[in-house]
């Protein structure tokens, strides 16, 4: 495949890669399913050398969060982003940080009382976008009828504004993610059931185990992701007898690769396109 010659593209072990593939090839259409993270996975990462937003960047700057509230969520991040992303500290060491970062950002957020009805406009004037090639890459999936499990340690009303405005929220299109929790007159006044972060997927995929048993047939399983948490999305899947896991890898490229490439079968390195997913999906529908 000559999108495999890509510069950004890196694997250890081409020889599975290509096994994996003409798994997924034979089972087709009808066993396929694709497991997916969303921020900086689907999104962007950065534009022109910019970092772009992710769902809780989409709020913390919004004209709906004040000055001083989003100078709180900016000095959390600032302290909390360096941890999740340190490649010298264990998920365990890492995760009751990350819990606390989520904790503290959601309850600013709430003290905010955010309208549901802005979250639209909020979005459209956002520099939120999906990586090139996802117009191709939901359409594909579409025609084919393959199940899209979108699971994010996001904002799953911000995600799903996202999908809807470009267009591409179709039902073959599940999201399990932080969702808000408005009162009666659509005030912001907590967040929806156990709290999804970047280092408890595994979890939270058990918890999905009744989608994934209603999937049982779609053994075959396209899993991408940004972080080595990822890793654990399919955990939920009954009986997978081929996993092809596509990592981006984006931030802290040199201090990472190595374990990415120990983890993922294909690591995209500083790519912002969907061409690799959009190549495998073309051969395997």
């Amino acid at each position: 495949m000559p999108q495999f010659d890509k510069t950004t593209v890196h694997m250890r072990d081409p020889e599975r890669v290509e096994q994996i593939i003409c798994g997924l090839i034979k089972g087709g259409a009808s066993k396929l399913q694709i497991i997916t993270d969303f921020d900086m996975t689907l999104s962007k990462f950065a534009i022109n050398g910019k970092r772009s937003p992710t769902c809780h960047n989409i709020i913390d700057n919004c004209k709906l969060v004040t000055d001083e509230c989003r100078q709180k969520l900016l000095q959390l991040k600032n302290k909390y982003y360096p941890i999740e992303i340190d490649p010298h500290l264990t998920t365990e060491e890492k995760f009751p940080f990350i819990v606390e970062w989520y904790f503290k950002s959601h309850t600013l957020l709430v003290e905010q009382r955010l309208e549901r009805d802005k979250l639209s406009e909020v979005v459209r004037e956002s520099d939120a976008a999906l990586r090139e090639g996802y117009e191709q890459f939901f359409e594909c999936l579409r025609q084919h009828n393959v199940p899209i499990f979108i699971f994010s340690a996001g904002l799953g009303d911000v995600l799903e504004e996202i999908i809807r405005q470009a267009g591409v929220y179709h039902p073959n299109v599940k999201v399990v993610s932080n969702f808000m929790d408005f009162d009666d007159n659509g005030v912001l006044r907590g967040f929806k059931g156990e709290l999804i972060h970047v280092y408890n997927k595994h979890e939270g995929a058990l918890r999905n185990t009744e989608y994934f048993k209603q999937l049982k047939d779609y053994c075959n399983v396209v899993l991408m992701g940004d972080s080595l948490g990822d890793l654990s999305m399919a955990d939920g899947v009954p009986n997978v007898e081929n996993i092809l896991k596509i990592g981006f890898l984006n931030d802290k490229v040199e201090e990472r690769l190595d374990k990415y490439l120990d983890s993922y079968d294909i690591v995209l390195v500083r790519d912002e396109t969907l061409e690799v997913p959009n190549a495998i999906l073309q051969k395997v529908l």
